[in-house]
C-alpha cells in the first residue's frame, strides 16, 4: 500500500501538474510550490517508515516518528492555507464562480487527516491502531489525486470513491491475513463516508450556509 498510495498520486496529478504547476497560464501563489514539496515529502515518509518496519528497523522507525509528527503538523497548516490562498486565487485571477463552494472538499480533507494523524500519533504504543489510523490519513491525503483521473475511469463527482477504495484495501488486507477487520476500520471508513457525502451534497447543490462560511473565510 504504501507503493500504491504514491503511484496513484502521481498518476492523478501527471494531468495538471505541467499545466497548473510546471507551466501556469497565470502563476499561482507560491504557496502552492511548498504545498508540493510538503505533501511529497510526506509519501516519501510514510514510504520510508513503511520499509523501515517492513525490514524490521523498528528502533529507527521510533526514532525519526517526531520527525513525522512534526511533518504531519505541517502538513495540515500548509494544507489549509493553501486551500484558502487557492480558492482567493481561483475567484480573483480565474474568475472561478464555484471556488467559495469547492474550498469545502480540501478542508475536509485535511479535518480527515489531522483526526486520524493525531490518533496515529496518540496510539503510537499500539502498533495495530497506528499503522492503520497512519495508513487512513494518508489515503485522506489522495483525494486531489482521484479527482485528476480521467472521467472514464473515474466520474469526477465520484473522486472520493477512490480514496475509500484504498482503505478498502486495508480491509481486505486484514480479511486474509487476519480472518477478521480490525476495529479502526469499522469508525474510520464510515465516518469518511458520511463526511465525504455531507461535503459532496453541499458543494455539488452549492448550499447557502456554506457559501456564507466560505465567504467569511476567505474574505
Amino acid at each position: 500500500m504504501s507503493l500504491l498510495i504514491p503511484a496513484t498520486v502521481v498518476y492523478g496529478f501527471s494531468f495538471t501538474v505541467g499545466n497548473r504547476l510546471i507551466h501556469p497560464a497565470i502563476p499561482p501563489p507560491p504557496i502552492l510550490y511548498l504545498h508540493a514539496v510538503v505533501f511529497s515529502g510526506w509519501l516519501l515518509f510514510f514510504l520510508l517508515q513503511s520499509a523501515l518496519v517492513r525490514t524490521h528497523n523498528v528502533r529507527l522507525h521510533r526514532r525519526i516518528g517526531w520527525f513525522g509528527a512534526a511533518l504531519g503538523v505541517l502538513i495540515f497548516v500548509v494544507g489549509v492555507s493553501t486551500a484558502v490562498a487557492m480558492a482567493r486565487f481561483n475567484t480573483l485571477q480565474m474568475h472561478a464562480t464555484d471556488a467559495e463552494s469547492f474550498l469545502m472538499i480540501p478542508l475536509f480533507d485535511m479535518v480527515c487527516f489531522s483526526s486520524t494523524f493525531a490518533l496515529a500519533i496518540y496510539w503510537r504504543k499500539k502498533p495495530e491502531f497506528h499503522r492503520r489510523l497512519m495508513f487512513a490519513a494518508t489515503c485522506a491525503l489522495t483525494a486531489a489525486s482521484f479527482g485528476r483521473f480521467p472521467e472514464r475511469l473515474l466520474p469526477h463527482d465520484f473522486f472520493y470513491a477512490g480514496v475509500d477504495f484504498l482503505i478498502l484495501f486495508g480491509v481486505v488486507r486484514d480479511v486474509i491475513v487476519n480472518r477478521r477487520v480490525h476495529q479502526i476500520y469499522f469508525y474510520v471508513l464510515p465516518a469518511f463516508i458520511v463526511g465525504q457525502t455531507i461535503v459532496m451534497s453541499t458543494v455539488i447543490h452549492n448550499l447557502p450556509y456554506w457559501t456564507r462560511i466560505a465567504h467569511s473565510v476567505l474574505w
